[in-house]
């Protein structure tokens, strides 16, 4: 079967045949095809070699093509590459085990997979409300959870909303520690939850989804405390806590495998997808046993969910993490880059704001440090001459203001000197 590579017969094709709704989400000004990945490495169909600092959107967690994580999804799939959950299959069975066995002690989880991470948040908001009976949730203003009807209602951010979305979801302000409505502080982020459950809701709510790192939001950790009391009064009144781990999990943080750790919490459900195969499509809702039993009479299928291809990716990721001691990586390579970073902030105005953990960071721009204004004109230039440096990032945040990264677990030191010279460069190239 034939293949045109080159960038104008591949930009042609998508202006003519992808939908309007699919051909918006591109980062750069030009088109970019890529043609080959290695680990933290892409090459475009000029040979031209980048970083990947995206991750092709935090999917690839252990690396492009890594080895043994395709070794055993040809395996599988050479032999059975689909098979329905109405079957049974052993690959999928062991592997919700495994992820089980990541979940904190002292709980019965169970393992629901799914096709995708907004198909797993849209589960976990049925799940909630079935069993608790109550239909108002609670989300963060600033959140992203995913694209679908029901995810896009979570959603705080206008540019991923869309008209006729679902209701009975009552946002509350972000604990952005860096431009937060209260500031560096935790308590009164707190009562705001208060606040909305009694004036915005019916008193009782189904829970709160909470991203243990808001990803497409701008890198935005939930300060020490957050998580926990969130949890304490999401609880009282009635509702679950569910974390959203679907960009911040499978170590990626360094410090923790499940970012929710940190503040040691034990989540109602936990939402998990795109470096959970390393881009072989699939995600999961892991929840306490008995909340997913009021669903039981109820049929509740996805089609490609529990794929043994994918899941069989997915064990292969998880021997990956172990073996390869990924997320020490990530901490340590996460604390090198973040350095490099912030002295790069010290040299160029522009930059407001490094934050970050592990290899989920962030450099969010702004047209004065005082007031802190954001700055997309200058994160878009920025990026763009990103690309001739040969760095794959993205552009985050509600005003698109923020460069964020969060590359395959497998970047190395010696990457960072390149990363960081990169973005001096860009940031030079300004001048």
């Amino acid at each position: 079967m034939n293949i045109d590579w080159t960038t104008k017969g591949t930009a042609a094709r998508r202006d003519q045949y992808y939908a309007a709704s699919q051909k918006k989400f591109v980062p750069f000004s030009d088109p970019l095809v890529f043609k080959k990945g290695e680990m933290q490495y892409l090459w475009d169909t000029e040979g031209q070699k980048y970083i990947d600092l995206l991750g092709m959107n935090v999917c690839v967690s252990v690396g492009h093509s890594h080895p043994k994580v395709v070794s055993a999804a040809m395996q599988q799939a050479q032999s059975l590459t689909h098979c329905t959950t109405m079957f049974h299959h052993p690959v999928p069975a062991h592997f919700a085990q495994e992820l089980a066995k990541t979940m904190p002690k002292g709980n019965d989880w169970v393992v629901h997979f799914t096709s995708s991470g907004s198909e797993a948040i849209d589960l976990a908001m049925a799940m909630a409300r079935t069993y608790t009976g109550n239909a108002d949730l609670l989300a963060l203003r600033s959140g992203y959870h995913g694209p679908t009807y029901g995810a896009q209602s979570l959603t705080g951010i206008a540019g991923f909303r869309h008209p006729g979305m679902p209701g009975n979801v009552a946002f509350v302000p972000e604990p952005n520690q860096y431009r937060g409505i209260f500031g560096a502080t935790l308590e009164p982020y707190l009562n705001e939850i208060d606040i909305t459950i009694s004036s915005a809701t019916t008193g009782k709510i189904a829970g709160i989804f909470v991203e243990s790192v808001q990803g497409y939001g701008g890198i935005i950790e939930m300060p020490p405390g957050y998580m926990r009391g969130a949890a304490e009064r999401v609880r009282a009144a009635g509702g679950l806590y569910i974390a959203d781990e679907v960009q911040s999990g499978f170590g990626r943080t360094g410090d923790h495998f499940w970012a929710f750790e940190r503040d040691d919490l034990v989540p109602d459900i936990v939402v998990m997808a795109k470096g959970i195969a390393n881009g072989f499509p699939l995600g999961a809702v892991v929840c306490k046993q008995e909340i997913s039993l009021p669903m039981e009479d109820k049929f509740m299928f996805h089609t490609y969910g529990a794929n043994p291809t994918s899941c069989a990716a997915g064990r292969a990721v998880l021997q990956v993490i172990a073996e390869d001691r990924v997320q020490d990586n990530a901490r340590l390579v996460g604390i090198a880059l973040l350095a490099r970073l912030k002295e790069l902030q010290q040299k160029h105005t522009a930059i407001g704001d490094v934050r970050g953990r592990g290899l989920m960071l962030a450099i969010e721009m702004v047209h004065d440090r005082g007031t802190k204004e954001p700055d997309e004109a200058t994160t878009a230039a920025v990026f763009e001459h990103c690309r001739t440096q040969g760095l794959i990032l993205s552009k985050s945040g509600p005003n698109r203001s923020v460069l964020r990264m969060v590359p395959p677990m497998c970047l190395n030191l010696k990457d960072v000197e390149v990363v960081a010279e990169g973005l001096d460069r860009a940031f030079n190239s300004l001048k």
